[in-house]
């Protein structure tokens, strides 16, 4: 699977590679943060709450008018001339066979928050459907099995792969031995990328990312619990989801420290497979046919549809399906897109740019589709079949309870809660070891294509990133969680604009030399 890889280089044991106000200020940010959760739990929860209303009532319009903008940017990049750039020096190799680069940017992609959101979010949808349609109607079933699949598939992944181009073209393409967002916006910045304008940029990735982490980690943990409460009949109590948020990042710990080929790569390898191998069981022993015939429905649905999902912004405010959903993803998107397309650039050397963007789109929006047909059509079957109560369930004890329960269901279902169980916390596991190896290069001075981040400060970065989550699952959960992420978005928002301008200028420039 692997091939024509070099022996990685590892980085030298010296703080001067290691940039201190990165490290320093981001670390202290994050303990003040929570701390004051910690300390004042309440008042934290409403000011973390009013934050999310003014947010998504006063800018969601400008999150949907980004990701249309980057859509549009990246088409026109992909069929263009520079889609041919390829990545690296001149007759570069790829360093990976498709499966595993596909393994490895759609597990860094969507973490375990896949399988909490892929069987039961059509339980939302549901229940307050988007354009003021009836809630359980007909319509609302076809849109509630639809909208999963949009989400998670072109908003996300385009905004996904907007970093990922701007990281690939800094990094490969112009050579700037930098893996740091502010690098990737050198274009427009200049030499200012190395002074504090883009230090500040940095620092806006760092807690961006720190913050929009703890989300998906918190829907993993919860999703594990459940399975582990289902299987022992214990309680799902605060200490056992911080004992499962300690094995999630002990196993992020050891897989950072094997790097990037023995660690990271191999897990996501592993779990890709574990995951196909759930889903298609699913598929093969449930309502086969109506997963097909639903599946088929709602790709029909969302290709009819696409332009005005891609443009709905509710301006009679007649509901807030917008802002709690396509406005959260959104800013989901763009809080986690730099680290993610550092990931990617790291290990796209010798693939063209057009392949990046197809393959990102592409496998990415395949890849959330199947868990949103196969799991989604599945317990959505069980609910319109009268087999189990699914939207009783979730209304009564939550999604993740709702999981472990519709799983069970099946044959082997106590074994499956296991399976079910071990991938939540590998999938945790691939999407937070590469968050760490992100940090980790993201607070390193300079970092050339066969060098990895530093060892310790990997380490350091996987352990400091369970904090926020353990101390967010105190004061509000899912909630509060889901608006954590917004606030951590907001700046990076404005930097999506930025890093635009910056690929253009940088490509321009690139052909004027030519």
């Amino acid at each position: 699977m692997l091939k024509n890889i070099k022996k990685v280089t590892q980085n030298k044991d010296t703080s001067a590679e290691i940039d201190r106000f990165i490290v320093f200020s981001g670390s202290a940010l994050l303990l003040t943060i929570v701390i004051t959760i910690v300390l004042n739990q309440e008042w934290s929860e409403a000011v973390i709450q009013n934050t999310f209303d003014f947010i998504t009532y006063e800018f969601g319009v400008l999150y949907i008018i980004i990701m249309n903008i980057a859509l549009i940017f990246l088409g026109i990049l992909a069929f263009g001339k520079n889609g041919k750039i390829i990545l690296g020096p001149p007759n570069a190799k790829k360093d990976y066979s498709t499966f595993s680069w596909a393994s490895m940017l759609f597990c860094t992609g969507i973490g375990g928050a896949i399988l909490y959101w892929g069987a039961t979010e059509w339980v939302s949808y549901y229940q307050s459907p988007p354009y003021s349609i009836s809630p359980k109607s007909d319509e609302a079933i076809i849109w509630a099995a639809s909208y999963g699949s949009f989400h998670w598939g072109p908003l996300t992944w385009t905004l996904y792969t907007l970093p990922a181009v701007a990281f690939c073209i800094s990094y490969h393409h112009k050579q700037i031995p930098v893996l740091r967002l502010s690098a990737a916006c050198s274009g427009i910045l200049g030499s200012y990328s190395e002074k504090w304008p883009g230090k500040i940029i940095d620092l806006f990735f760092i807690t961006g990312l720190i913050g929009t982490s703890a989300t998906g980690l918190a829907f993993a943990v919860e999703l594990t619990t459940s399975c582990i409460t289902k299987l022992s009949g214990l309680q799902d109590t605060k200490q056992m989801q911080l004992f499962v948020m300690f094995i999630i990042t002990i196993l992020i710990a050891s897989s950072v420290y094997k790097g990037l080929n023995r660690g990271i790569r191999v897990l996501s390898v592993i779990n890709a497979r574990f995951a196909l191998l759930l889903i298609f069981f699913v598929f093969i022993v449930g309502p086969t046919t109506f997963i097909l015939e639903m599946g088929v429905t709602s790709i029909s649905h969302i290709t009819q549809n696409i332009i005005k999902m891609l443009t709905w912004t509710d301006p009679l405010e007649k509901g807030n399906f917008v802002e709690q959903w396509t406005v959260f993803y959104c800013a989901w998107a763009i809080a986690l897109g730099p680290f993610i397309g550092m990931f990617i650039a790291k290990i796209s050397k010798g693939r063209s740019l057009r392949e990046v963007i197809f393959g990102m789109m592409c496998w990415g929006s395949l890849g959330c589709s199947l868990f949103f047909i196969i799991l989604g059509n599945y317990s959505l079957n069980l609910e319109l079949s009268g087999q189990y109560p699914v939207v009783d369930h979730v209304n009564q004890f939550g999604q993740s309870s709702a999981i472990a329960a519709i799983i069970e269901l099946l044959p082997m279902g106590s074994l499956l809660l296991v399976f079910l169980a071990i991938i939540g916390v590998i999938f945790a596991a691939t999407t937070y070891d590469s968050a760490s190896y992100a940090l980790a290069a993201g607070s390193t001075k300079k970092l050339k294509a066969d060098e990895e981040p530093q060892r310790n400060l990997r380490i350091y970065w996987a352990l400091f990133m369970g904090l926020l989550p353990s101390a967010l699952l105190f004061i509000g959960g899912l909630e509060t969680l889901k608006t954590a992420t917004i606030m951590a978005s907001f700046p990076i928002l404005f930097i999506y604009i930025l890093l635009m301008l910056s690929m253009r200028k940088m490509l321009n420039s690139s052909s004027d030399t030519q």
